[in-house]
């Protein structure tokens, strides 16, 4: 239906800067949400931010140092990370939810490390 791949994260230390990236392919439709979700280890999984047509959803805790984006011509979603703290320390998982076509529904990606030294 839909599928996911996700750039891989990595290590970096508090204060420096991170982009992931994912690209969709499949029965991607226009209109819908694309985002990225996190998880950190004995938590629950958590909205970062999203994009649906040209509205973002930021979490408050990465307001004012993440930034979401999308390429649509290459059904493209980032997430670009600055001021990292310690606490953002998680998987994070791209996301694609369509609201229409015969691929309606929720989608995820694999999630990638992200780790940040203090």
């Amino acid at each position: 239906q839909v599928q996911l791949v996700e750039s891989a994260g990595g290590l970096v230390q508090a204060g420096g800067s991170l982009r992931l990236s994912c690209v969709a392919s499949g029965r991607i439709f226009s209109g819908n949400t694309m985002g990225w979700y996190r998880q950190a280890p004995g938590k629950q999984r958590e909205l970062v931010a999203t994009l649906t047509g040209g509205m973002t959803n930021y979490a408050d805790s990465v307001k004012g140092r993440f930034t979401v984006s999308r390429d649509n011509a290459k059904n493209t979603v980032y997430l670009q990370m600055n001021s990292l703290k310690p606490e953002d320390t998680a998987v994070y998982y791209c996301y694609v939810k369509n609201y229409f076509g015969p691929a309606i529904g929720d989608y995820w990606g694999q999630g990638t490390q992200v780790t940040v030294s203090s």
